[in-house]
């Protein structure tokens, strides 16, 4: 896939309507947001089109209403937190593309910005309907995908609208492309990935992809059990994708085959169930990988394993990161993940991080402004260490 891509800056916008797909897809409670931060990562993008003179019509989806209109889903919060930001009255059209979107778009004057209703309202949107990629494309003359979080669905916003408009990227796009982009094609090394996260499966062609680029493949999180019980050691009750054993094997022999370092827990923090209360009292026990107690279920990697990831994500040049240690979402159990996390914020190295629960993790612990970029698309990010092509991406000109 070529991340070569043109942006908002190598196309005029001045005088032209620009419909551009954020990722306004924000968590709301009781009708109040909860957190803007996909909000003010869309502003770069937004303020550089309103500054060249632009007709600005934002779009984005936002929860599954599933093709229909959900007055709890719509967009009017977001134009409004919008309008603040901007410092200019943002104008919200009563549908997507129908009779109330096309004639506020006709009367946009230059540098007036207005935000469609949420495109998952149609039904069409997420079947890329090319009906509705049509009538999208006709509000406009220029298309800008800044929306990286879903840059891997064919949608008909997010690729469609593509095939009837010229298309480039917004900065958000940009930074994601070139610095993850970069990181995969042309790392500086020794290169390090660190997976984590609950299922093998889930990650089964990413680990595939990142044996043929890194020097150092690091397995934590639920998924490790799997690893060790490959590698003939007893994991107890652990997590285990029983079917995915002979893979481990495979991957293990690829590892060695390639001179790839492939890093397992060396030891175990284990507990006797899962999921735990938060406040409940857990079994800590550390013990090594190949004697774990019957009963007994892995919950975080122990204090040894913590070390040697540590190490060998400082030693490192480039570092990519995906997926817990542990089960994150208990305090007790947060210390392999933690490790991790603070190991990327005081390496040298490019660190990058791929969104959901690695990212948070950063965030949480005021490390993210020490990390060099964490991504904004957790299924995004992974389909890109995969090596996949994301539509979102596909679509829009090469330089």
């Amino acid at each position: 896939m070529n991340y070569n891509k043109k942006s908002v800056e190598d196309i005029d916008v001045s005088g032209k309507r620009v419909l551009c797909r954020c990722d306004f897809n924000v968590p709301i409670k009781g009708g109040v947001i909860t957190s803007d931060k996909r909000i003010v990562a869309a502003l770069p993008t937004i303020e550089y089109l309103v500054k060249h003179g632009a007709k600005v019509i934002l779009c984005s989806h936002m929860g599954k209403p599933k093709g229909e209109y959900k007055p709890e889903l719509s967009l009017k919060v977001v134009a409004d937190r919008l309008s603040e930001l901007l410092g200019q009255t943002v104008i919200m059209a009563d549908d997507v593309a129908g009779p109330d979107a096309q004639a506020k778009a006709a009367a946009l004057q230059d540098g007036q910005v207005m935000l469609l209703e949420n495109t998952r309202f149609e039904k069409g949107e997420t079947k890329n309907d090319p009906e509705l990629s049509r009538k999208l494309a006709a509000l406009a003359d220029i298309f800008v995908n800044d929306a990286f979080g879903t840059a891997h669905r064919a949608h008909s916003s997010t690729a469609g609208v593509a095939d009837y408009l010229p298309a480039v990227c917004g900065y958000l796009i940009q930074k994601e492309i070139g610095i993850m982009g970069k990181a995969l094609a042309d790392p500086e090394r020794p290169f390090v990935a660190i997976l984590g996260g609950a299922k093998v499966s889930d990650k089964l062609n990413v680990i595939n992809n990142l044996l043929e680029k890194v020097d150092t493949l690091i397995i934590g999180g639920g998924m490790a059990y799997t690893f060790l019980a490959a590698k003939g050691y007893s994991v107890g009750t652990s997590l285990l994708d029983s079917e995915k054993i002979d893979y481990c094997k495979e991957m293990m022999a690829k590892a060695e085959a390639k001179g790839v370092k492939l890093l397992l827990p060396v030891d175990t923090y284990v507990g006797a169930s899962f999921p735990n209360p938060i406040d409940a009292p857990i079994d800590v026990k550390n013990v090594a990988a190949d004697a774990m107690p019957e009963g007994m279920m892995g919950l975080d990697i122990g204090e040894e394993t913590r070390k040697l990831f540590a190490e060998a994500a400082k030693s490192a040049k480039t570092v990519v990161w995906n997926g817990p240690m542990g089960v994150f979402e208990n305090p007790t159990l947060a210390q392999g993940t933690i490790a991790v996390a603070k190991a990327l914020a005081e390496s040298d190295a490019v660190t990058i991080v791929g969104g959901g629960d690695s990212a948070a993790a950063c965030e949480q612990l005021g490390f993210a402004d020490k990390i060099t970029h964490i991504s904004t698309g957790g299924g995004a990010s992974l389909e890109f260490l995969e090596g996949l092509e994301l539509p979102g991406i596909a679509c829009l000109q090469d330089k």
